[in-house]
Parts: structure tokens; C-alpha cells; sequence
């Protein structure tokens, strides 16, 4: 039989996971099945409880990164420090190994489109993946960063989070209808397109770097004003790419993952849902 996979979170229609994962599978010449399943908060010990033996991992998205670290076995290193991972590790005795790919991932992304100093950054949203690319900022040796949120109560746990960091930034936190124009070295959105309204990108449109976590629909407002400056840009997808070459090589323990081969599928899977969409004109 072969191994099972899948992508779990609500929504998850949206998933470009199956197109990067199938990809790998089939490069590595593995007979692997890998799916996308709607499972709403709350519901996750259930369907993991249900799993039989063929199983062998699990990415998570929202909203399931911290509900899942009550389930674990054991977790890695970045899940200890973030309270999240993305990635569930299923073994044959019944363990459950929980890895966050999203931490390694986010850095690989930054790093690969820029090797400027990064001292300081303005991130939109307070969830998991603002934890997580909190944190690998920290990793480039960020020292500051002014935390935007809708309800700044809610951004309690990632601030505990990023404070585990050997070398914790200074977070500030400030409600997003309070924002005003901050200098930074990077601005990291983890906020859906309807929240990148025309006053947040005109008070956020000089900065240097913009790693937008979205990737469908692409580009958002942040990244093509971006884009039209000029600026960096760094998408969703490089870091969807990035967190999923090391789950992958988790899941398989293969270490000969074919990153481009995953790239590229991830880029034709966009094209294709571009072409897909109904003409607005």
C-alpha cells in the first residue's frame, strides 16, 4: 500500500500544497498519496485519532498549528520555542512528532531574496505565522519590530513565543487602526487581501522589503505596489515552497528533494488557477 499525506485546515480549498507535494512524490519516484481535508478548529485530535497505519504525515494550516501541540509525542526544537508547527509526523508505534517548517522555510525565503541587514521589520497579523517569521527574523539578527494587529489582546502567544528566541527583537504592538508610517528594513503581511486597504499600503509603501505569506491571489496590494517601486518582494509561494521541501524530507526521509521540480509546479498550479477565473471585464 502506499503511503498517505494531506494538507488539513479550514479553508482549504485553496491549498497549493497537493500540486508541490504530488510533484516531489513523483520526481522521487514514490507511489505516495497526498490529499487536502477541510478539518475545522477543534476538530483535530478526532482525525488523527482515526488514522490508520498507511499514514505517515500531516501539514497543518489554519487553524490547527497550536491546537495540534496538545497531541504531540514530541516536537522539535522551533515547535518548543513557536507553540505551533505545521507538520505532524505519524510513526508506526503510534507517535506523533510535531516539526515547524515554517520557521527554516521563512528564512530560506528572506535569505534567498535578499542579503541585506534586517534590524528592523513591521508585521501585519498576530497568529502562528507571524510567530513564525518573527522568529526567523530573529535568526537574521532582527533587533526591533512594531507587531499590527486588529485586537492587540490576541497577540499575546506570539509575543510568549517570540520571546523563547535566544535573541529576542523588541516587539511592539499597535492596533492596525493606530498605525502610522514606521521605518523599517522589512514589512512581513500574514493579513488577507481585504485587510491591505489603500491607507495600509500608503502608510507602508517605502519600505525596502515586502514578504507577503499569501500567494493566492497574487499579487496582493502590498506586494505590487511593491513591485511597482522597485522594492523586494518575497511571496507566499517561496515560502510555502521553502517550509514544504522540509516536510517532504521529513515524511520520506529523502534528502534528494527536487526543490525546482516543486517550484515549478507550484508556479504552473497559479497559472493555471489565473486562467481558470472568470474575466471581470
Amino acid at each position: 500500500m502506499p503511503r498517505r499525506c494531506a494538507v488539513l485546515g479550514d479553508p482549504i480549498e485553496h491549498s497549493l500544497s497537493p500540486v508541490l507535494h504530488r510533484a516531489a512524490y513523483a520526481e522521487l519516484g514514490l507511489d505516495w498519496i497526498y490529499d487536502a481535508v477541510r478539518v475545522p478548529a477543534g476538530g483535530l485530535a478526532a482525525y488523527v485519532d482515526d488514522l490508520d497505519a498507511d499514514w505517515r504525515g500531516l501539514s497543518l494550516t489554519m487553524p490547527l498549528k497550536r491546537e495540534v501541540v496538545a497531541l504531540l509525542s514530541s516536537r522539535d526544537d522551533w515547535t518548543r520555542v513557536s507553540g505551533a508547527a505545521n507538520t505532524l509526523l505519524l510513526d508506526a508505534e503510534g507517535g506523533r512528532h510535531g516539526l515547524n517548517t515554517d520557521i527554516p522555510g521563512a528564512l530560506a525565503a528572506i535569505n534567498t531574496a535578499t542579503e541585506g541587514p534586517i534590524r528592523s521589520a513591521v508585521v501585519l497579523g498576530g497568529g502562528a505565522t507571524a510567530a513564525s517569521v518573527l522568529l526567523a527574523l530573529a535568526e537574521r539578527g532582527l533587533e526591533r519590530a512594531t507587531l499590527v494587529v486588529r485586537d492587540p489582546a490576541r497577540a499575546t502567544e506570539t509575543l510568549t513565543a517570540v520571546a523563547r528566541h535566544p535573541r529576542p527583537p523588541q516587539v511592539t504592538v499597535t492596533a492596525l487602526e493606530d498605525l502610522e508610517p514606521v521605518p523599517a528594513d522589512i514589512l512581513v503581511s500574514t493579513v488577507p487581501v481585504e485587510a491591505q486597504t489603500e491607507s495600509v499600503t500608503t502608510r507602508l509603501g517605502d519600505l525596502p522589503v515586502v514578504f507577503d505569506v499569501l500567494y493566492d491571489p497574487w499579487p496582493t496590494p502590498l506586494a505590487a505596489a511593491a513591485a511597482a517601486d522597485g522594492r523586494v518582494v518575497v511571496s507566499g509561494l517561496d515560502l510555502l515552497l521553502w517550509q514544504a521541501v522540509d516536510q517532504v524530507r521529513a515524511m520520506t526521509g529523502r534528502f534528494d528533494v527536487p526543490v525546482d521540480v516543486m517550484r515549478r509546479a507550484g508556479e504552473a498550479g497559479l497559472a493555471e488557477r489565473r486562467n481558470r477565473a472568470p474575466s471581470s471585464g
